[in-house]
């Protein structure tokens, strides 16, 4: 009884995802439902055949909308991928379904369309000799056997020269199986020992696998025919004199190992054709792909990858048989070695998926006890394992270093050894470099401040000046990552830096290449530490005289561990820490550097320069304590190295200034820059600190004018009445008066005061409130103009400043001359009566007005 055909199979919805080729990586463009169908035009009739996604998650939004317009436009791979070149943009395109019954249902839909456009498209006799010439017609090749090989090869070779060739060429290899009758041929050929037909083989298949299909590609690592391909391309005609061995590596029985029985076939399919895919690529073609070639065969390995991966962790009941290897004690160390080395390369697989399928399997493989089995594998005798677990780490710290910290922070809750104690412990015993760098980079990373705090991120988004402000802000930590470190520094870096602190009874400073080795590895971390952890490493630090002992480093024959030593110094004083510089100063560290640079010089290496540039970061930041630390302790190396500028220059200042200027460029540079520069460093009375002021040409014109043009604006008779007082009122100090006097005493007219003093006493007895007499006025006056000298040459300190300012001055001071005779000659040439220049207390003139009468009438 024939199957009645179901209707409109090709409208269901199917789950699939959609790939997107993105720089030979295949991006996930998200999960939805396939369906294949023509597309309805408003009047009702059907259009172009189309293939449409819609996600899952939002039913409305279309993932793909594709036409299938072209005859072998679509390609079906394996049981569940259709794969396909957009002709809009030339993007290669990918179909992955979750069953392959969705897949096949689809497919023969897009088959039947194209069997459609074949048809259509098929030439009649209407067209040209010269298009029909275009179409690709069917080919033939001479039957295989060893007397046509040479004739196939020319003829393959031809036809895969052109596009429509090498489409007609794959079709004929496909549909007759043409791989198949070649593989016979290679044995008959090594049994006639005929080398030149061994050669016509492996070029036939090279021809065969570069014409990029994949369905070759599949056809030629499935188990019935991976070992005559591979045979084949043993024989290399562009190396006569050797021969590879690919079989015997293929046919090895141990090369595949079943930690945990995998029950689906195609899973087990898809395994084996994944290692051969990776060999094909990485071994045999390596020499002789081309970008077509390398991108087909790296698109089958990550398809089969994703279902291989997905199938695991989805499979509960393997994931738990698996991990339950590590638990049982009845297990024997070599399963538990494989079961490691599987997981390693589970994890080498995620690194290629898309994160969040990564992260379900992470999740999935610690949910079931993962970081037990990363603590067997630190510990483990065997260095394969210890690799293994290594790589297991830094795949999970490279993907989400977090969800690591937060597993060792229940470790710590649950009162169970941390990870990071297996870490410290392997990196001191480890012998292999390549582990013991991965595990210092992984404590770095584990043991980094979580979160970046408030105050970086001010100071990266304001700059340099933001620090201060930056350092007000109240910090922002995770307890959890408190509670890690403070567990850390109690309990584990005592233990980390233990070689560090034994260095205090140790005479001599030999060590094995291991022991050095390790030594570079913990300064590192620790140079780490002090930038990171600031109070909890300075505590560490000082408790342990941890300065001390890595200067001690310094006295080793080896080169390397003197610029360890050296670096670790460097950062310390970089920082620019008050505790750390007076820390330097107190345990006299900087002698021993002064002794290596001295033995070393004058050779010029890279330790030479390590030491040149410590010193040079001195001088250039100026670090004053430090300065006159070195001179004062070690001034005869430094006198023995006053050859070099940097070291003679330090002389120099500190002879010059004692070590206590605030600038010392001050008294070494001879230009007027510096100079400059420093008028500009001003000190903040408040703060202590010096901070750097601009001032506009506008401000210093005006501190640079004189005050005489205020005085001229507070003269009686031009100040409005202030607060109600009279405006008959008159000030105090009569300055207009003074001036006057005093220009009269410039040109030489004698005053009233030395030719009638009786007069002068007469005026006085008249008004006892007088409490000055003229001659104390002018000495008064003179007193003032001295001290307007003085304040004058106060300000002449800079160069410009003293230019700019005497120029002002004097240009000030002559114009109100100027004006002071102007108002004396308009009062000579008045028509009153000539006054005489007398100088007169303002009681005097403030008394009733008959001050005025009086001298007129002498006058």
């Amino acid at each position: 009884m024939a199957a009645q055909p179901v209707p409109h199979l090709s409208t269901d919805k199917k789950r699939v995802k959609v790939y997107e080729l993105r720089n030979n990586d295949w991006f996930d463009r998200g999960t939805g439902f396939c369906t294949a169908a023509f597309s309805i035009s408003e009047d009702g009739q059907q259009r172009d055949p189309r293939v449409i996604v819609e996600s899952e998650d939002q039913p409305d939004r279309v993932l793909l909308e594709t036409r299938i317009c072209k005859e072998d436009g679509f390609h079906k791979q394996q049981e569940t991928l259709i794969v396909w070149t957009e002709p809009s943009n030339g993007v290669d395109m990918a179909l992955s379904f979750q069953e392959a019954e969705g897949c096949a249902i689809i497919w023969k839909f897009i088959h039947n369309i194209q069997q459609q456009c074949h048809s259509m498209n098929a030439p009649d006799d209407s067209l040209s000799e010269d298009l029909a010439m275009e179409m690709p017609n069917p080919i033939s090749l001479p039957p295989a056997s060893m007397a046509n090989l040479a004739e196939i090869e020319s003829q393959m070779r031809g036809f895969s020269g052109t596009a429509n060739g090498r489409d007609a060429l794959t079709k004929y290899v496909l549909t007759e199986n043409f791989i198949g009758k070649l593989i016979p041929l290679v044995s008959d050929a090594e049994d006639l020992e005929s080398l030149n037909d061994l050669h016509r083989l492996c070029n036939i298949m090279k021809i065969i696998i570069l014409l990029n299909d994949t369905s070759i590609i599949e056809h030629a690592v499935s188990d019935e025919c991976v070992i005559g391909v591979v045979g084949a391309l043993e024989y290399d005609p562009d190396f006569p004199s050797h021969k590879a061995n690919h079989r015997q590596w293929l046919e090895g029985e141990g090369r595949y190992k079943e930690v945990v029985p995998i029950e689906d076939s195609q899973i087990l399919k898809k395994i084996h054709q994944t290692y051969r895919l990776q060999y094909l690529k990485d071994v045999v073609l390596a020499r002789i792909l081309d970008d077509n070639t390398f991108s087909v065969l790296n698109s089958l390995i990550f398809f089969n990858q994703v279902d291989i991966v997905q199938h695991l962790q989805s499979n509960a009941n393997f994931l738990a048989e698996l991990f339950h290897i590590f638990q049982s004690h009845i297990t024997g160390p070599r399963r538990k070695k494989e079961a490691v080395l599987f997981i390693q390369q589970c994890c080498a697989i995620a690194k290629n998926l898309q994160p969040p399928a990564r992260q379900t399997l992470y999740n999935n493989f610690l949910a079931h006890g993962l970081l037990r089995v990363i603590n067997f594998g630190l510990r483990h005798g065997d260095v394969a394992v210890r690799v293994g677990a290594t790589d297991i780490l830094v795949s999970m710290i490279d993907h989400d270093p977090q969800m690591i910290r937060s597993m060792i922070y229940r470790q710590l809750q649950e009162e169970q050894p941390p990870l990071t104690g297996s870490l410290i412990d392997l990196l001191l015993v480890e012998v292999d470099l390549g582990v013991k760098s991965q595990i210092s980079d992984a404590l770095k990373v584990l043991l980094d401040q979580a979160p970046p705090s408030q105050q970086e991120a001010y100071t990266k988004a304001n700059g340099e000046h933001a620090v201060r402000a930056a350092s007000r802000m109240p910090p922002t930590a995770d307890p959890q990552h408190d509670f890690f470190l403070n567990h850390f520094y109690e309990h584990s870096a005592k233990i980390l830096f233990q070689p560090l602190i034994n260095l205090q009874s140790r005479t001599t400073m030999e060590f094995t290449v291991h022991r050095a080795s390790m030594f570079t590895y913990l300064i590192e971390i620790l140079c780490f530490f002090i930038r990171q952890h600031q109070h909890r490493s300075k505590f560490f630090v000082l408790n342990n005289d941890i300065v001390v002992r890595i200067s001690q480093l310094l006295d080793c024959p080896e080169k390397f561990l003197k610029l360890v030593a050296i670096r670790f110094l460097r950062q310390l004083i970089s920082l620019q820490d008050e505790f750390y510089i007076k820390h330097v100063i107190d345990k006299k560290v900087v002698g021993p550097i002064l002794d290596v640079l001295i033995r070393t010089m004058p050779r010029d290496n890279l330790l030479s320069s390590a030491c040149l540039e410590f010193f040079e970061f001195i001088r250039k930041e100026n670090i004053k304590e430090l300065v006159k630390h070195i001179v004062e302790n070690y001034r005869d190396k430094v006198q023995a190295l006053a050859y070099l500028e940097l070291f003679r220059t330090m002389l120099i200042r500190y002879d010059q200034t004692g070590g206590f200027s605030v600038n010392m460029d001050y008294f070494i540079e001879v230009d007027d820059e510096p100079r400059k520069r420093q008028s500009q460093n001003m000190i903040n009375p408040k703060t202590g600190i010096m901070e750097h002021l601009t001032m506009d040409q506008a401000e210093e014109e005006y501190w640079n004018t004189s005050d005489e043009e205020e005085d001229m604006q507070g003269r009686p008779g031009s100040r409005p009445p202030m607060n109600g007082e009279s405006p008959n009122a008159k000030p105090l100090v009569d300055y207009a008066s003074d001036e006057e006097g005093d220009e009269n005493l410039d040109a030489g007219a004698l005053s009233a005061d030395e030719d009638r003093p009786d007069d002068a006493a007469r005026k006085t007895s008249q008004n006892p409130r007088s409490v000055a007499p003229p001659l104390e006025r002018l000495s008064e006056k003179r007193r003032r103009e001295e001290d307007e000298e003085d304040d004058l040459s106060k300000m002449v300190q800079h160069k410009r400043r003293n230019s700019t300012s005497a120029s002002s001055n004097s240009s000030t001071v002559s114009g109100i001359l100027r004006k002071k005779k102007s108002i004396s000659n308009a009062r000579d040439a008045g028509g009153g009566p000539r006054k005489i220049a007398i100088s007169i207390s303002p009681n005097l003139k403030s008394g009733n007005g008959q001050g005025h009468s009086r001298s007129d009438g002498e006058a």
